[in-house]
């Protein structure tokens, strides 16, 4: 038998969906890995569970509160993980020099700083949130490329995409004789209404996905297909591809995860079941394959593929991402901005379904003042777009 190294993993945002995904791959691996770090937002009973299975060296919370609440627990309990708060505690796990692979998954803006500091620090960075690359894309892929880590998306359709393409990647899409990216899309629960019908959706029509089990913030994203958007400017910036380079194609079935043209005709797809732990699995044996705990795809249930081109008119938030990352510059950070203060206040019943594109818009229209050639910058122009967003949503609601 071949021996195996143990690999040591730090899981952001361990307690969402992508979070609970990873652990259940690690436990059927124990001999392979083991846990450093688990670290959440707020859900401290969830972590303190967590801990008792993997008995992680550290736990990060926001507060210092939450932390004190979770070290005097885990104590009870007789689990020797100490408990730590805050965005510094958060980088400090991601880059520990012990730490050889990040699963980053922590949803939103919040995740950018520490899966950059994974980044830098040069670990096997299994990146699950977009916002990282939309947000700061260049400033992200220079700091792998500068410390020599090792990124592998963990989102479906990327990770579909990168099994799809040659090992080596880099430098435009031509130089590897790949003609185009076909991200594909399920369309989300709206993909057979109306205008109309669409425009008044409830927050909870919005997150009852048809195939995948996800957080209510991106299940807001996939109705609204925002999610795609920001799929298609990460897409760009892992696969250095240009925004017409990539075809979104909805797929109802959600079994071909993405697929690559080449030059010479073929279209080379990956399969697979709708459930996280395959690309999880995949990212952290890469190059070697392990049991996910997914069972093989049955072609002959599955019985036929749909395709389908997206409605860009029922559906803006997919035109305003492909706009904003033709725009560069600060506009995809902008974009997530304003989106994510749209969902929130969608979610919070205070505007309506279609309210969000507008919001959206309406932001993306003011002229930003700033650069996005930094990561100072980057935040900056994070925190321009919120405060936008939170104007116009005032005059909205008023």
């Amino acid at each position: 038998m071949s021996h195996v190294s143990v690999q040591s993993v730090t899981v952001l945002g361990a307690t969402g969906s992508i979070g609970k995904s990873t652990l259940d791959v690690i436990a059927r691996h124990p001999d392979r890995y083991r846990v450093h770090a688990l670290t959440a937002h707020t859900s401290k009973e969830a972590l303190l569970d967590q801990c008792i299975a993997h008995s992680p060296q550290f736990a990060v919370l926001d507060t210092d509160a939450d932390a004190q609440w979770l070290q005097q627990a885990l104590r009870r309990a007789g689990v020797r993980t100490t408990a730590l708060a805050g965005q510094e505690a958060l980088c400090e796990v991601a880059r520990a020099a012990e730490v050889d692979t990040v699963m980053a998954a922590i949803v939103g803006a919040a995740g950018l700083l520490p899966s950059l500091a994974a980044a830098e620090a040069g670990k096997r960075v299994l990146l699950a949130n977009k916002e990282a690359l939309v947000m700061s894309g260049a400033l992200f892929m220079d700091a792998v490329a500068r410390s020599g880590a090792t990124l592998l998306p963990i989102d479906s359709e990327h990770n579909a995409i990168y099994q799809c393409l040659p090992s080596e990647h880099r430098g435009g899409l031509a130089k590897h004789g790949v003609r185009q990216l076909l991200l594909t899309a399920s369309g989300g629960p709206f993909r057979g209404w109306s205008a109309e019908q669409i425009a008044s959706a409830t927050p909870d029509q919005a997150c009852a996905h048809p195939n995948w089990s996800m957080g209510r913030k991106i299940s807001v994203d996939s109705a609204s297909l925002m999610n795609k958007g920001l799929e298609l400017i990460e897409a760009c910036w892992l696969f250095d591809a240009t925004p017409e380079q990539i075809q979104v194609v909805v797929h109802p079935q959600s079994v071909i995860h993405s697929m690559a043209a080449y030059d010479d005709g073929s279209v080379i797809a990956q399969l697979g079941n709708p459930d996280m732990r395959t690309p999880i699995a995949y990212g952290l044996a890469w190059p070697e394959r392990i049991d996910a705990g997914v069972e093989t795809l049955d072609l002959f249930q599955v019985a036929r593929l749909d395709f389908e081109a997206p409605d860009e008119t029922r559906f803006p938030c997919l035109r305003l991402a492909r706009e904003a990352m033709q725009a560069g510059g600060a506009a995809p950070a902008v974009l997530n901005a304003a989106n994510e203060v749209a969902v929130e206040a969608f979610l919070a019943g205070h505007i309506t379904f279609g309210a969000i594109p507008e919001l959206v818009a309406t932001v993306m229209g003011l002229a930003y003042p700033g650069q996005a050639d930094s990561l100072e910058r980057v935040l900056a122009a994070d925190r321009w777009a919120r405060e936008q967003a939170a104007l116009t949503l005032r005059q909205l609601t008023a």
